[in-house]
């Protein structure tokens, strides 16, 4: 389907805010108007703009913005950043005041109830369970509720030590896909060939349950590593992917029992536990197979990650070329890149996330961050001990006897997992404690030589 050809469709009229507010003029500075193409009656919808908007940090004026490849990215001399953007401005990024105000009282909310665990106090976190509703609390607050009892269960933070997908290249071969560099803005780009897909060899070198196990394990990855190393390498805040569905040869054939309940399954994770991830979407060589499955796919997805899809044609290039440079294209999307020495671009992983510097920049803050959290824990833990002992006296020894039981368990746990990860560090510092260790011996071999230089000296004074 043709950029042309999607005119064919009706227009609805979407309010592009830049808070979860109601538009109450339509002549406000803070909104926007975009035509959509869906629905035949005119509508207006909450849509909010890009995740990284109010994110970025400040630029300066006239600064033509840049294109990201991988070769510039992953050369860039990291230690440029600057005190003026340091590694921790950068990850985290600038804050809207309307949406900062709206993350906090959300926060408090749930912190008063007991419900907010340190570990996910995360700004960015929340901000995105409150974009997908709209800035609605109270639905938001059972979203994320959910989200935290499905991490608890489905064992999300264990996943990286208890689980590997050995049929990783398997897979690969008869499910094309990965991610592949980055958009012109830094974002990683997510590829996949789903015309390609062959859905019984699939099941015969994998399961449904390890192949979402897979899935998750890589969500986690791209928000822990994949964002954090792009947004070092961009310096600016990155917090979205850019995704290529290629839908050549596609067929009623590809979606089989088997294969529609692997997508809705995948589609659930996605838009209930991974909320506000996708910047845009881009189904490219949509033939007429394609145009009735598309009616039907349209059917499970919500409004905002419609708006953020793009139909297109085999003339798709064009539009492609507008958002990715050609660096980070593999051929057979019309790029320059063909990762000949990883067995192809789908293959390769390619990206800032394999940078070594950003990864132990990465993993610094990481552990900095995990021991200052465990520290705000301890402390907001004795904070309640002493609260809770002056409202009620009366059952002072049971209290005293709980709150020290809960207090000596948070404090073993954090210093556990503080030890956990400075030997974490430790590991990954191992070549700068070689490197010490061979200067002190190249030291102690130039003190040796002195005092023979020395004992020399005195015998030729002899």
């Amino acid at each position: 389907m043709s950029t042309q050809e999607t005119k064919a469709e009706d227009d609805r009229d979407i309010v592009i805010t830049k808070s979860g507010k109601k538009d109450e003029s339509s002549s406000s500075s803070s909104v926007q108007r975009l035509k959509f193409k869906s629905g035949s009656n005119s509508k207006k919808k909450l849509l909010h703009p890009p995740i990284e908007t109010h994110w970025d940090l400040p630029t300066q004026k006239g600064k033509k913005r840049t294109s990201f490849s991988i070769k510039s990215m992953l050369s860039y001399p990291l230690m440029k950043l600057g005190r003026s953007k340091s590694i921790e401005m950068i990850l985290e990024g600038t804050h809207d005041p309307n949406d900062e105000q709206i993350v906090q009282n959300f926060r408090e909310m749930l912190s008063r109830e007991g419900l907010l665990p340190p570990k996910h106090n995360d700004y960015h976190t929340l901000l995105r369970f409150l974009r997908m509703n709209d800035f609605d609390m109270m639905i938001s607050k059972e979203l994320f509720l959910n989200y935290l009892k499905w991490r608890k269960e489905f064992r999300v933070d264990m996943i990286h030590k208890e689980f590997k997908f050995t049929e990783y290249t398997e897979v690969k071969k008869c499910y094309p896909h990965g991610y592949h560099g980055v958009d012109r803005c830094g974002r990683p780009v997510y590829i996949e060939r789903i015309g390609m897909i062959d859905i019984n060899k699939l099941w015969q070198v994998t399961t449904n349950e390890r192949f979402i196990k897979y899935h998750v394990s890589e969500q986690e990855k791209t928000l822990q590593v994949r964002y954090p190393a792009c947004s070092l390498a961009a310096k600016r805040h990155i917090a979205s992917t850019t995704s290529i569905l290629d839908v050549n040869g596609i067929g009623m054939s590809n979606f089989s029992k088997p294969a529609r309940y692997i997508f809705m399954e995948i589609q659930k994770i996605d838009s209930s536990y991974y909320p506000e991830t996708l910047n845009k979407l881009f189904i490219v060589n949509a033939g007429s197979g394609f145009k009735m499955l598309w009616k039907a796919v349209k059917a499970f997805l919500g409004e905002r990650t419609v708006a953020k899809i793009q139909v297109l044609g085999s003339n798709y290039l064009n539009v492609l070329l507008e958002a990715i440079d050609p660096s980070n294209l593999p051929t057979f999307l019309g790029g320059n890149c063909t990762c000949s020495d990883s067995g192809g671009c789908l293959m390769s992983d390619q990206g800032p996330w394999k940078n070594s510097e950003l990864l132990e920049m990465i993993q610094t803050v990481s552990v900095t961050e995990e021991i200052d959290g465990a520290c705000e824990s301890n402390n907001s833990v004795s904070d309640g001990t002493l609260m809770h002992k002056k409202v009620d006296m009366q059952n002072k020894d049971d209290v005293s006897s709980s709150m020290s039981s809960a207090l000596e368990e948070t404090t073993y746990s954090s210093c556990r997992l503080g030890l956990q990860k400075i030997d974490g560090l430790e590991t990954s510092l191992g070549d700068i404690k070689n490197k010490i260790k061979t200067l002190e011996d190249a030291l102690q071999d130039t003190k040796m030589a002195l005092k023979e230089l020395a004992q020399h000296i005195e015998q030729q004074k002899i």
